[in-house]
């Protein structure tokens, strides 16, 4: 059986709305297409660049399986693309956290959803505040620019001290933490030069 007529004549209302809202977001497949189009070649012929069967580009193309964040990154290299992430409320590019982040003692990264302050300088648990070795563990770490950092855990008082401070967008460097502990000690300074100058006076 023929059928004449456009397209707008057989199909319903919700069919029309569906074709003005196009083009569709391919997704990894369609990415994974687009970066064979860009490259001009064939499924054969990416995966032998990327050193994969073809089977498993096809698998990419029709969404049953999807390559690897550092493949798909390769690929995008390989086609001349830089990846771009931005918020979907504002538009704003979001970028990766940075890499050399201050981390522990043991070398692990501080958890990525905590905020870093801090308080001082580093000693280690345990010794007394009182103790002479308190204070040499402090000259120990100003000398070493390793300061005391600690985070909260707690969800609700992570919200109430963004509250207060804002949130930061990252981790800082340990040089940076440790420059924010140098200013702690002046500021100590500062206020033990008052309470002398009023102890005096009184």
């Amino acid at each position: 059986m023929e059928m004449t007529g456009t397209v707008t004549q057989f199909a319903t209302k919700e069919e029309l709305e569906w074709l003005e809202m196009g083009p569709f977001d391919g997704g990894i497949p369609g990415l994974v297409r687009r970066i064979r189009r860009i490259l001009d070649v064939s499924q054969r012929g990416l995966a032998a660049r990327i050193d994969v069967s073809q089977s498993v580009v096809a698998r990419w193309e029709t969404g049953r399986t999807s390559p690897r964040a550092s493949v798909l990154h390769a690929l995008l290299r390989l086609a001349g693309l830089v990846p771009r992430v931005q918020s979907a409320e504002t538009g704003e590019e979001v970028g990766p956290m940075r890499d050399d982040g201050a981390r522990q003692h043991g070398g692990n990264r501080f958890p990525a959803h905590t905020d870093l302050r801090v308080t001082g300088w580093w000693v280690p648990s345990g010794v007394p505040s009182t103790s002479s070795s308190h204070y040499d563990w402090i000259d120990r770490s100003r000398t070493a620019k390793d300061p005391m950092v600690r985070f909260r855990t707690c969800a609700h008082d992570r919200r109430l001290e963004r509250m207060v401070r804002g949130t930061p967008v990252d981790h800082p460097s340990l040089r940076q933490l440790a420059a924010e502990a140098e200013h702690l000690d002046e500021q100590r300074e500062a206020r033990r030069v008052v309470w002398g100058r009023r102890a005096s006076a009184a």
